[in-house]
């Protein structure tokens, strides 16, 4: 297969804006901070930066080392690398997160740090159940490092931890490296910036890195934006370049953006351009609760689609939550508008419950000492071996410093008949494993043990991952377990399915020799081993996407989506409390308004803001201010916001299709889209005119009169002008509504002026040809809709 040559540089080169050419021609010899905002390109840079050492100045691929904040930002370089100067080439670039990269040279030098090289890699949870513990510091600290130990294990605090000394203090181990680069750089926690620091030493300052301190939010895991600063005193001659120009979003985004992250007057003063038209103006809205503002949220949602004619699908939509708790209301307003959604990074597939059950037996097979692995799989499915009877079988084991599968195998032997004679004095010679160990228990470790044998001879004689897999459901039956154990057995038994499908791709797609072509082959590394490092490291600061190929909305949080882009994006509760969170310090609110400036930025065409005047926090109502970092940028910046949903003319429609790249809707299929909506949408929506009095934008088919209770809930929730009689006072307020007139489709909204009464009767609509159907926020407020009465909970 033909790759890239120094001939065809150009091809790619040409590509490249002016900023981003800089970045990829500057010295490879002097240390380079990119500096580049959302959407402006710099996986594109970075890529095109590699392939530029490769061709250009000749290194090696296997000198160069590139360091991704995820897996899935490694896909995606990899696959664009490919492209550029072959997967051969591709192959041999030491490419991956931090811990996967210091994972692979201890699995090499691992005798130099004092670790067996068959270390199983996993994070805390595995040992001891999070509500379990507290704060793990001081001795008890000092007793979970042991446990490790013991268990021939390294959590990836410790890949970090050992990466860095086995780096710093053993010089073969970085002595391929000619070049360094870093991603998401200002994500980088203090132990990562002195990995790379490491690594780069025989390098003399040869590193490139890529961030923007704009988007540093992940305090939380002690990333450290200062680690930008310290770069540039640690490495003498640094060199910034700014990527601005902006690819994702149109100008109207951008400005509003920037307004909010622009109150932070110690940022590095940076700003965003953009080819694409302004768009439109990013909408903040007000809601008296968080029930009107999720019907708002559903409603609208079903209301682009149909008035963008199809052009935007459900998959288009991404609600971006502080934090998950929010998702509640949003999810069921949803699910009564009958919208698809799919709440990303909810439950990561490495972390659920039938994964880790699999996972632990091929754990045990690979490290006999991984005690946390045995205990888990030791009763799936359940063996009735008791926490008593298990507790019984560690502490042996630990008195007679002989790994618990061990023990549990020669009990399991010695209860055999016919046991050989050498057996039998072998296991006297540790009578102390028998007393106390009661006859039910003996019996029981039968089918564990018949299992891990016969796994462990089908390891031994190189069987694939997937085929060692396939041959566990049998032996422990699993389907049968799940159907027995799980409501939602199908659904959990597809993620085994799926884990068999990562195994296969494991096993035909990643080969550890393609990351260090240098090293010599190892016994260490079996299949086996290989499957299960890229299992424990595949989840690894990712978020799980994707579970099916439908279209849904997605939820999740903000943080969770950093990286990526969406259409249109939505972020309710943006108040104080939320936005920042309440008793933060400057730091913490900095962090809370660049997170928000995240949030803004993932959106293409277009940005939905929202916020309530109360929302129910712990059962309780409170009252919500909108955010201050929306108050601040208002009074600095005039319509970077507006109130008003747009209605999409044609012109606005072609501009929203035009920055997704895709075809405009034929007007004929926007005017079906629009009826149909119309036609079928329930829930009331708010809108504001050009006098900012608030007016009503109804929705709905089966309602011909308004009760007295509603009457009353429009007199609470909307501000109308009074007229004073004696008796009895009355209230004027303006509806629009948003069906058209039965005589035809309409081209616009139907206003009708109506008078009710605050003290009786039920008001009618003066037009009530027009289609004008009211309906209340109040939760306590019934209104006739369709065939019955219901309950829309909308306060």
């Amino acid at each position: 297969m033909a790759t890239q040559t120094p001939e065809n540089l150009h091809a790619f080169l040409k590509s490249l804006n002016a900023a981003q050419l800089q970045a990829v021609l500057h010295d490879p010899a002097s240390p380079l901070q990119i500096l580049a905002g959302p959407g402006s390109g710099k996986t594109k840079v970075l890529t095109s930066r590699v392939a530029y050492l490769i061709l250009h100045h000749l290194l090696p691929p296997s000198s160069i080392c590139a360091v991704t904040f995820t897996n899935k930002a490694a896909t995606e370089m990899r696959e664009r690398l490919s492209k550029l100067i072959g997967k051969q080439r591709t192959s041999e670039v030491r490419m991956g997160t931090f811990h996967a990269l210091c994972a692979l040279f201890l699995r090499k030098f691992a005798k130099v740090v004092g670790i067996e090289a068959n270390f199983t890699t996993h994070d805390l949870p595995i040992l001891t159940p999070k509500e379990d513990i507290h704060r793990v510091v001081g001795s008890v600290y000092e007793q979970y490092e042991k446990s490790l130990r013991r268990s021939n294990s390294l959590d990836f605090d410790d890949l970090l931890l050992f990466g860095v000394k086995l780096f710093s203090d053993h010089p073969p181990a970085t002595s391929w490296c000619r070049h360094v680069l870093v991603d998401e750089f200002q994500d980088t926690n203090v132990t990562q910036y002195e990995l790379m620091r490491a690594i780069a030493a025989p390098t003399g300052g040869c590193v490139t890195i890529v961030g923007d301190p704009d988007q540093s939010i992940y305090g939380w895991r002690s990333a450290e934006v200062g680690n930008l600063a310290k770069m540039r005193k640690d490495f003498t001659g640094a060199n910034q370049i700014f990527l601005e120009e902006n690819y994702r979003s149109t100008g109207s985004i951008l400005k509003t953006s920037l307004a909010i992250v622009s109150q932070d007057k110690s940022r590095i003063p940076k700003t965003l351009l953009t080819s694409h038209p302004s768009g439109t103006v990013p909408v903040l809205r007000s809601f008296p609760s968080e029930q009107a503002e999720a019907n708002f949220i559903a409603v609208e949602i079903k209301r682009l689609v149909a008035f963008m004619g199809g052009v935007l699908r459900w998959g288009d939509f991404a609600i971006l939550l502080r934090f998950s708790a929010l998702s509640r209301a949003i999810e069921s307003a949803l699910q009564k508008e009958a919208i698809p959604s799919a709440v990303l990074g909810g439950h990561k597939f490495f972390e659920r419950q039938e994964i880790k059950d699999i996972l632990a037996y091929l754990q045990l097979i690979d490290n006999p000492n991984f005690t946390p692995a045995l205990t888990r799989a030791i009763n799936v499915p359940s063996r009735g071996i008791g926490d008593k009877s298990l507790s019984a079988l560690v502490d042996r084991a630990q008195k007679t410093k002989i790994p618990v599968l061990e023990v549990i195998e020669r009990i399991y032997d010695s209860n055999q008949v016919g046991v050989s004679d050498s057996l039998s004095n072998e296991t006297a010679s540790h009578s102390d494993l028998k007393p106390d160990i009661k006859p039910a228990v003996k019996h029981k470790v039968g089918p564990f043990v018949k299992t891990v044998r016969a796994l462990r001879k089908l390891a031994t004689e190189g069987a694939s991952p997937p085929d060692l897999i396939q041959r566990l459901l049998q032996l422990i039956e699993y389907e049968d377990h799940l159907k027995r154990t799980q409501p939602e057995w199908e659904s959990r038994w597809e993620n085994v399915q799926e884990l068999i499908t990562f195994a296969s791709d494991v096993e035909h797609d990643v080969n550890l020799s393609d990351l260090d072509p240098a090293a010599d082959s190892s016994s260490s590394d079996t299949p086996l081993r290989l499957f299960l490092q890229a299992s424990m490291l595949s989840s690894e600061g990712d978020n799980q996407s994707e579970e099916d190929s439908k279209e849904k909305v997605t939820i999740t949080t903000c943080h969770a989506a950093k990286g990526l882009e969406w259409p249109v994006v939505i972020i309710p509760a943006v108040e104080q409390g939320t936005f920042p969170f309440y008793r933060t310090d400057d730091v913490q609110e900095e962090r809370g308004r660049r997170l928000l400036y995240v949030a803004c930025t993932r959106a293409q065409s277009l940005l939905y803001l929202s916020h309530v005047s109360k929302r129910k926090v712990g059962g309780e109502t409170k009252t919500k201010d909108v955010s201050e970092f929306i108050s601040a940028a208002t009074k600095e910046h005039i319509n970077i916001f507006t109130p008003r949903t747009s209605q999409f003319p044609p012109k606005e429609r072609a501009t929203i299709a035009q920055v997704l790249g895709r075809v405009d809707a034929p007007d004929a299929e926007v005017a079906r889209r629009v009826a149909e909506f119309r036609k079928t949408t329930r829930y009331l929506t708010m809108d504001v005119d050009e006098t900012n009095q608030p007016a009503l934008a109804l929705a709905g088919a089966g309602m011909k009169r308004a009760s007295l209770s509603v009457v009353r809930c429009l007199q609470r929730h909307i501000p109308c002008s009074t007229e004073t009689s004696d008796p009895p006072p009355h209230v004027t307020c303006e509806i629009s509504a948003t069906i058209p007139s039965a005589g035809g489709s309409g081209s616009g909204p139907v206003k009708a002026e109506r008078r009710f009464s605050s003290f009786g009767g039920s008001g009618s609509c003066a037009n009530e040809a027009a289609g004008c159907y009211p309906s209340c926020f109040d939760r306590r407020c019934k209104t006739a809709a369709g065939n019955g009465k219901r309950d829309d909970g909308l306060s």
